[in-house]
């Protein structure tokens, strides 16, 4: 998950439109012809490392064990949250809970960072896949472990399988939904079955979920917000907490799984502490004073006119940039279109064309972004130009549903003049709005009843109000009645849950190959339920038939044309209001830490891959 994400009931199961999709079509795996024995799974094509592999390509081997690693984290997952914590609970929806609570926990499979849809094994030593691709039979390996001695056994793992579908998050428990049941053969073998109605990586989110423990939830609810450590058998345990302040994340030195190789080189540093503020300055403040040790800026201004810092000008503090892992990206306004004002695509695109991007990248981001385009920026599923043959055979049957802006080039963002108000802009915004039927009342914009067109960005840091107020000045000129809301991070994080909002900040990072995570962003099932991704609410016949073949695709073309075929209908009707984009991760540490010579493109974990130098720490004078 990405900075700033993420609402049917909370295990409501996610629906396509159009049931009746003939799944029997879908063929098993390539590599799942009645195969056995298996080191690891690949949704496309071979696998990079063979059975006898001994480390990732991209960790350092060698790397010591040691040191401490002062942690800003830059990304989060389900109901984390990055300024504050009130359950060490990270799987549910309820509570907020601290980011790499994921830390705590081992999966039957760990994903390769370097490829893009393959994982290998873990706590499974091995899996045999079943001739139709719908049983999926896991070797466990013996000497498994969780924290407290016990024996990690397929009771657990399925004991797993089943609580996350039942009572996980929703952004979890939607997707393991064709997940019919997972039973433990014998105390080392466990058996998911699929329903046969599965996309091609619903097995590679199951083999990623983490196994709990069954005996230490038998006296435990599972939904339940606690600030109890939880049991887990992974290379970290919680070593000391203050609720809403801090955590440490200690490595267990005896860690059963040190030595696999999907886990050499990695899980390096003795302690991981998150210390969580509410506010951005006292967080770089922190860094400052080596408080943090690591640290990312996703402020350009801070990039541009703050890191003057004297430890950066003494060179105990690296300021470098690396580049961003090449998955779907996406960052943006959503307006709820569950609200009726914001329902007609041409209403939200007279709000684009309101937001001057050259101005505010010039004036406020000092000319740090491009404007974001597409639904999969840095991806090869961005669409381009005039649709392909392949697009076309996708597109033509729903032509007459369709804008004709689908079966053209993409309309890009409109540049503005740079003015902050380009007129001309405003007054193509103005003309739209009153082809949905907004009236000018005095200046200001109202419905055939009557009531005033008001509409409420939803931020949980003042820093978001740079941007939005030029923006929210040009809304007010065409008669919008625009205003911002700041909360705290838990109310929040309440409100995107249950969609109680006008327009909210995102930014959707999927996964290198999406197939799941399509439906829980974009289809219409997903729009009701609280807690997932849906933001905007969008409800789209065609997009769901779309979707639909998604989860049939056989190659990774077939994906292509089938995402840049959304990409196209997406854009054109307008659903969010596009940001801007990087290429590049803006990253600030203490220079104490080493690195491995290449980041993997799809991956960046410096929690997990980076090392403490001690001979660097004492030259600078952080030695612990």
């Amino acid at each position: 998950m990405s900075p700033g994400a993420a609402g049917l009931t909370r295990r409501a199961a996610l629906t396509l439109a159009g049931a009746a999709i003939a799944y029997g079509s879908l063929k098993p795996f390539a590599w799942a012809q009645g195969k056995s024995g298996l080191h690891g799974l690949s949704i496309f094509g071979d696998l990079k490392y063979a059975p006898d592999f001994k480390h990732f390509d991209y960790v350092n081997a060698d790397a010591p064990k040691g040191g401490t690693l002062k942690y800003q984290p830059p990304s989060w997952y389900f109901n984390q949250n990055t300024q504050t914590f009130n359950t060490l609970n990270g799987f549910v929806q309820k509570g907020d809970a601290p980011p790499r609570i994921e830390l705590l926990f081992d999966t039957l499979m760990a994903r390769a960072a370097d490829e893009p849809d393959a994982v290998y094994g873990l706590l499974a030593e091995s899996v045999a896949v079943s001739d139709d691709g719908n049983v999926f039979t896991f070797t466990l390996r013996p000497e498994a472990r969780f924290h407290d001695g016990t024996t990690v056994t397929a009771e657990d793992v399925a004991f797993s399988q089943m609580v996350i579908k039942e009572k996980g998050h929703p952004n979890l428990s939607q997707i393991v939904h064709e997940l019919v049941k997972a039973e433990a053969l014998d105390e080392a073998t466990v058996a998911l079955t699929l329903s046969g109605k599965q996309s091609r990586d619903l097995i590679f989110k199951l083999v990623g979920l983490p196994v709990f423990s069954k005996a230490y939830y038998a006296t435990r609810d599972f939904e339940a917000s606690t600030l109890e450590p939880p049991l887990g058998s992974g290379a970290y345990k919680i070593g000391g907490v203050s609720a809403g302040r801090s955590i440490n994340f200690v490595r267990v030195a005896d860690y059963w799984g040190k030595d696999l190789p999907v886990n050499v080189g990695q899980s390096n540093f003795d302690l991981i502490r998150i210390d969580f503020y509410r506010d951005r300055q006292v967080a770089f403040e922190a860094l400052k004073k080596g408080d943090t040790t690591y640290r990312e800026e996703h402020t350009a201004q801070v990039w541009a006119t703050e890191y003057n810092f004297p430890a950066i000008n003494s060179g105990k503090v690296k300021k470098t940039t690396s580049p961003d892992e090449a998955r779907p990206d996406m960052q943006a306004w959503y307006p709820n279109g569950r609200r009726t004002k914001f329902a007609d695509p041409r209403t939200r695109q007279a709000m684009r064309l309101c937001f001057d991007f050259e101005w505010t990248n010039k004036n406020i981001f000092y000319s740090a972004y491009r404007a974001a385009q597409s639904y999969f920026e840095k991806s090869d599923f961005a669409a381009g130009g005039e649709p392909s043959p392949e697009e076309l055979a996708l597109l033509e049957p729903f032509r007459a549903e369709l804008p004709a802006a689908v079966f053209a080039p993409p309309e890009p963002v409109p540049n503005s003049d740079g003015s902050g108000r380009d007129r001309k802009l405003l007054r193509r915004a103005s003309e739209l709005l009153g082809e949905v039927g907004w009236k000018n009342d005095g200046g200001v914009l109202k419905d055939t009843k009557g009531e005033a067109f008001t509409c409420e960005f939803l931020i949980d840091d003042d820093v978001f109000t740079r941007s939005l107020s030029p923006y929210i000045a040009n809304l007010k000129a065409v008669g919008i009645d625009a205003s911002i809301r700041i909360v705290d991070a838990t109310q929040y994080n309440a409100r995107q849950n249950e969609f109680d909002f006008d327009v909210i900040m995102n930014r959707v990072i999927l996964a290198a190959t999406p197939l799941d995570d399509i439906n829980l962003f974009y289809g219409s099932g997903a729009a009701d339920v609280a807690g997932t991704d849906n933001l905007s609410g969008i409800k789209d016949k065609v997009l769901d038939a779309l979707i639909a073949k998604v989860l049939l695709v056989q190659s990774r073309a077939e994906l292509v044309a089938l995402l840049r075929a959304m990409d196209r209908i997406l854009r054109a009707k307008h659903y969010v209001i596009p940001n801007w984009v990087s290429a590049e991760r803006r990253i600030a540490h203490w220079d104490m830490f080493g690195r491995p010579a290449t980041a993997p493109a799809y991956a960046f974990t410096p929690e997990t891959t980076w090392w403490y130098d001690r001979d660097k720490a004492i030259a600078i004078g952080m030695a612990g």
